[in-house]
């Protein structure tokens, strides 16, 4: 059973989106050699709560920390820790929250530091992946056409597409109906339409696409130890052009100044 969102509600998500998108911002001003991922976990809480909501991942399913940080060939649910940044990490942070009962979820991988060019590129194209996939969550398209899509741009870069992990639908709940693959077929798959909120997010790898879990019940890894990259936006199906309720402006005006 879909949940079809009106346009009230789309606009709650919206702030709840918005409010994550700042979150991510205020932390990628501390990204850099030297800095603990805990570091950055407390000023995201900090953020969250001062701005009336309270993190959506903390304890959630048992889960300790306000983001999931994930370091080079983590590539989902890795735990904030004493771990200290080096130059060349490459850095995914995915946060959540509630406000007024709306959830916001999205993420965004940072290099840190100077970076190697095929990681960069790996990051180039997972980005890439999202923005095609969000292209085809249009009304009368199928979860299909968005796995589809995300999984045609990352392959055609060279990369590989996480199977085990993926995207999901966004409302009252951080993971409601339906499942949004990051690979599949055109047509395939639920209908979508318009009012339906959905959370694309690629998992893409520098090498193989298989993956394994960690001893902490959490983090998941590349079975390979290559780099992997995630980028994650919130959007809801309209007709003719999907409306993205995250925005990856904010970030990006914060790391254009460092």
């Amino acid at each position: 059973m879909l949940y079809i969102k009106t346009d009230e509600e789309v606009e709650m998500l919206r702030e709840s989106n918005l409010l994550v998108s700042k979150t991510l911002a205020e932390v990628a001003a501390f990204i850099r050699p030297g800095i603990s991922t805990l570091h950055l976990d407390r000023i995201a809480e900090s953020f969250i709560r001062d701005n009336g909501a309270v993190p959506a991942f903390k304890g959630y399913n048992g889960f300790p920390a306000t983001l999931c940080t994930s370091v080079n060939d983590e590539v989902v649910h890795g735990i904030p820790s004493d771990y200290v940044l080096q130059e060349g990490d490459v850095l995914s942070i995915d946060c959540g929250v509630i406000l007024n009962g709306w959830y916001g979820d999205s993420a965004y991988t940072f290099a840190v530091g100077t970076i190697d060019e095929k990681v960069r590129e790996l990051l180039r194209y997972t980005r890439a992946s999202l923005e095609a996939g969000v292209k085809e969550a249009v009304a009368g398209n199928r979860i299909g056409d968005v796995s589809s899509a995300v999984q045609s741009e990352a392959e055609s870069g060279g990369f590989t597409v996480v199977r085990e992990l993926v995207g999901h639908g966004l409302g009252k709940r951080l993971h409601e109906p339906p499942e949004v693959p990051n690979f599949g077929k055109k047509g395939s798959g639920p209908k979508m339409e318009k009012g339906l909120v959905i959370c694309i997010e690629p998992m893409i790898n520098l090498g193989r696409k298989e993956t394994k879990q960690m001893r902490d019940g959490w983090t998941i890894r590349t079975v390979d130890g290559k780099p992997s990259a995630h980028f994650e936006y919130a959007v809801a199906v309209d007709k003719g052009r999907a409306d993205v309720l995250s925005t990856f402006d904010y970030i990006e005006e914060v790391l254009n100044k460092l």
